[in-house]
């Protein structure tokens, strides 16, 4: 856990990710870098001088009948407030528009969706659990097909939503995640 907790002081330091009085809505997807990164940030809030709040959000899709208890108990566990929130996201996606390819317009509604829920719960930041590899991947992704030069920031401000998103985790590799994941036992 001190190497994972060392890349989000890393990545905060070098790109002023999180300031005093922010609070923070986390992505949560279930993954182990979603958990991890709910962990680190509530570990980080320990020794950081900064103060700042925590909020987990996990999207319901509706896609199928699914137990969320143990990410809330891990949450609870942690001290970090968490909610499930119900979408109809896998309705739109697959029912109304039946698309064929959906993994974009799905990532589409995911991210519109957690930007609102972080805004009404009061974030000014949402947090996803991105790592070292997301980054290296989302790169040649963009040059195989996009045939440009590209990659997600660390740090994005959505103007139209008056949120930003951060990535604490880029500097983390994979492995690391993996080993973390495997050594805490997440759920």
């Amino acid at each position: 856990m001190k190497q994972v907790l060392g890349c989000i002081r890393r990545a905060d330091e070098r790109y002023h990710m999180i300031q005093p009085g922010d609070k923070i809505c986390i992505g949560v997807s279930g993954g182990k870098d979603s958990l991890l990164l709910m962990y680190g940030l509530a570990l980080y809030k320990l020794f950081s001088k900064k103060e700042y709040e925590l909020y987990a959000a996990m999207l319901d899709l509706g896609l199928m009948e699914q137990d969320f208890s143990p990410v809330a108990e891990f949450a609870e566990r942690i001290g970090v407030p968490f909610e499930v929130h119900k979408t109809d996201i896998g309705d739109v996606v697959f029912n109304i528009r039946k698309e064929n390819r959906p993994c974009a317009l799905c990532a589409k509604l995911r991210r519109g969706a957690l930007n609102d829920i972080a805004v009404k719960h009061g974030c000014n930041l949402v947090a996803l659990g991105h790592n070292r590899e997301d980054v290296i991947e989302t790169f040649f992704l963009s040059l195989l097909y996009e045939s440009r030069l590209n990659t997600f920031g660390p740090v994005t401000y959505l103007g139209r939503k008056d949120v930003t998103v951060i990535r604490p985790l880029i500097f983390l590799p994979e492995k690391n995640a993996l080993g973390a994941a495997k050594r805490l036992e997440l759920p």
